[in-house]
């Protein structure tokens, strides 16, 4: 269920995560049915709602101006946090954050091309912590060179074909990114026009 709900507040532009990870602070969301979070984000709260969460609480990792990403918490019922609970999400916001930063800081250096000369680095791998988050960075890039756009609307036009077609963003990337999925030239097509190639 968190992979499909991070997946969605993507595609939609909004959600908890969205706002936490603009504003630089955490959003608590307790139930995702009451009047507030429905009028807050009134396309992602009924979809998460049918896809089986309550509540949503997010905490941007971040260090000074560096941030990572968002750490969210879900529920599959409405449920507040009590101080314990909260201070405690907290740490593991600021523990994933640290460790997020340290892979990236080793991942940068495991890179020939980005260390010093003579500079060991031990033998080991390093998973990609977001595959399918680069795949749709890759994709918005290749509809930025089919449709001679920014790459602010590159991506609202991938969003926008996913939820057009009910489809997940993740699958709609690796459809780009495999060639089976072109978006059309057209620039008076629909927000989600594309050519299926395949």
């Amino acid at each position: 269920m968190s992979e499909h709900l991070e997946e969605l507040q993507l595609t939609l532009g909004e959600g908890p995560c969205v706002d936490a990870f603009g504003l630089g602070s955490a959003v608590l969301a307790p139930d995702l049915q009451a009047r507030e979070s429905q009028d807050r984000w009134p396309v992602f709260a009924p979809e998460a709602t049918a896809a089986g969460a309550g509540a949503v609480f997010a905490f941007p990792l971040q260090v000074g101006a560096i941030s990572p990403g968002v750490l969210d918490l879900y529920a599959g019922t409405a449920v507040e946090l009590d101080s314990e609970e909260l201070a405690d999400a907290m740490v593991f916001a600021d523990t994933a954050t640290l460790v997020l930063l340290d892979t990236r800081i080793d991942e940068t250096w495991a890179r020939p091309d980005r260390r010093p000369p003579d500079e060991h680095v031990p033998d080991e791998g390093f998973e990609d912590l977001g595959g399918h988050r680069a795949e749709i960075d890759q994709a918005t890039g290749m509809i930025t060179v089919q449709l001679c756009v920014g790459i602010e609307e590159a991506f609202i036009r991938l969003r926008a074909y996913a939820y057009t077609y009910g489809r997940r963003l993740s699958v709609v990337a690796a459809d780009v990114v495999a060639h089976r999925l072109r978006f059309a030239p057209d620039m008076d097509a629909d927000p989600g026009r594309a050519d299926d190639d395949a």
